[in-house]
């Protein structure tokens, strides 16, 4: 089992910074990806940032240039560096793991979402 732990929403105002962060825990026996997703009000859960264990990224196009997503050396943590915030930013933001949890076992785990509000 794989626990995901997201720390680091709130409530800015436009053009403010935000760093989210996603500490996976538990049965993990690689990493394939880890990601940040959000959903707003009303609208389907969107991809804002990928990062592979090879280290490629994949960035909305709607946050290119702004966000930047990392992971620490030991690679169980994910951040999202988010900058220049903008009200359409506003939602939800999950995290999402995609791994090995046996020798042969890949599966894929949502974090229990945080807020990000953006006031304009």
């Amino acid at each position: 089992q794989v626990q995901l732990v997201e720390s680091g929403g709130g409530l800015v105002q436009a053009g403010e910074s935000l760093r989210l962060s996603c500490a996976a825990s538990g049965t993990i026996f690689g990493i394939k990806s880890m990601g940040w997703y959000r959903q707003a009000p009303g609208k389907q859960r969107e991809l804002v940032a990928t990062l592979s264990d090879g280290g490629v990224t994949n960035y909305a196009e709607s946050v290119k240039g702004r966000f930047t997503i990392s992971r620490d050396l030991a690679g169980n943590t994910v951040y999202l560096q988010m900058n220049n915030l903008k009200p359409e930013d506003t939602a939800v933001y999950y995290c999402k793991f995609l791994g090995y949890v046996s020798a042969i076992t890949v599966r894929s785990n949502w974090g229990q979402g945080t807020q990000v509000t953006v006031s304009s």
